[in-house]
């Protein structure tokens, strides 16, 4: 599906990360706008690599790319008298300029049912205390939004998520959890996520979904999110929260 045109303008900067890898910056405020510029050179990179590049990084307003400076060096022509990190960062700047105009693709939209308190929300009492509201109208709140995916990251398949509304917004625990269980969603400062693994934690648990966030048994594409893909909570009973955990087959 086609989606909205995207003008990227030339208001970023490029710096040396490490010896082997440059860091992209858009800007320093978090922003679905300035997210969308990286996301879109990441995209680019993805389909038309340079020679050397070994993988990058996005985070929310900028693109870590990490490269081979020997293989850089090696496929640079008449460019080889430059260092790699010039010849990165002249790749770089050509596709910015090549993207001045894109077309950016409607985002995906992944729903995720969760079931809200009980053992699988063990602070969301809390969360409705500290905020001065009901536990429906926590779950209301928080189900109401489409959530962007800025990023992943902490572990495998976590995802950093934007667009919280603030009336839920908890501090994180005093005393972390040694274990979270795994497709637990909490909520921490203005940020909500998901815990895709069992880890040590302190965000405010309020509940868990039955999908497996990541997988390894799906090689190609373990992560259920991506950034760039919009989320969209909706809230499950036990019962329903039981039904779809064998309907997916859920590996925890």
């Amino acid at each position: 599906m086609t989606g909205r045109l995207l003008r990227l303008n030339h208001e970023f900067t490029i710096k040396p990360l490490g010896e082997a890898g440059v860091l992209v910056n858009f800007g320093s405020t978090i922003s679905p706008e300035i997210h969308c510029k990286v996301k879109v050179l990441a995209d680019y990179l993805e389909t038309h690599p340079f020679a050397g590049m070994i993988e990058y990084v996005i985070s929310y307003t900028s693109l870590a790319v990490y490269y081979n400076p020997f293989v850089v060096k090696k496929h640079a022509g008449k460019y080889k008298s430059d260092s790699a990190l010039e010849i990165t960062a002249a790749y770089i700047r050509s596709c910015m300029e090549q993207l001045a105009d894109v077309r950016k693709e409607t985002a995906r939209v992944v729903q995720i049912p969760v079931c809200y308190g009980g053992e699988y929300g063990p602070d969301i009492d809390y969360v409705a205390q500290y905020n001065h509201l009901s536990v429906e109208e926590v779950i209301a709140i928080h189900t109401e939004p489409e959530y962007l995916v800025y990023m992943i990251g902490f572990c495998p398949g976590f995802p950093y998520l934007g667009g919280m509304d603030k009336r839920i917004a908890t501090p994180r625990r005093d005393t972390p959890r040694v274990a979270i269980p795994a497709c637990s969603i909490g909520i921490a400062g203005e940020q909500t996520g998901g815990y895709p693994l069992s880890t040590p934690g302190g965000w405010q648990i309020i509940g868990r979904t039955p999908m497996d966030m990541f997988s390894l048994k799906k090689e190609d594409d373990p992560s259920l999110l991506h950034a760039g893909d919009l989320v969209k909570f909706y809230a499950v009973s036990e019962e329903e929260f039981a039904a779809l955990k064998e309907e997916y087959g859920h590996e925890s």
